[in-house]
């Protein structure tokens, strides 16, 4: 089971994670949704296309687009559309 940690909370915990470049995609459903807000940052991958952001927000601390997901993506990337993966010191184990 691959977990994603931050603040001491697993914020996210899956045994169907998919590694991408060394981030493990999360399925949407293996989040824990209530630690995550949606926010207006987007950034572009040329290959898998536009990706959102989502801050961590965990005990009242928030970890700002600590981790992102494709809503839509390129025919290329379709096996990680919604999911979600991490960075800005979120632990992934």
């Amino acid at each position: 089971m691959i977990q994603a940690i931050w603040n001491n909370k697993v914020i996210a915990e899956s045994d169907a994670t998919v590694v991408i470049e060394g981030n493990h995609y999360f399925p949407p459903n293996d989040i824990k949704k209530e630690f995550f807000k949606s926010t207006e940052t987007h950034s572009m991958c040329p290959w898998k296309g536009i990706a959102s952001y989502y801050d961590v927000e965990v005990d009242g601390e928030v970890n700002k687009d600590a981790a992102w997901y494709y809503p839509e993506v390129s025919e290329l990337a379709k096996g990680i559309k919604g999911y979600v993966a991490f960075w800005k010191g979120v632990e992934v184990k």
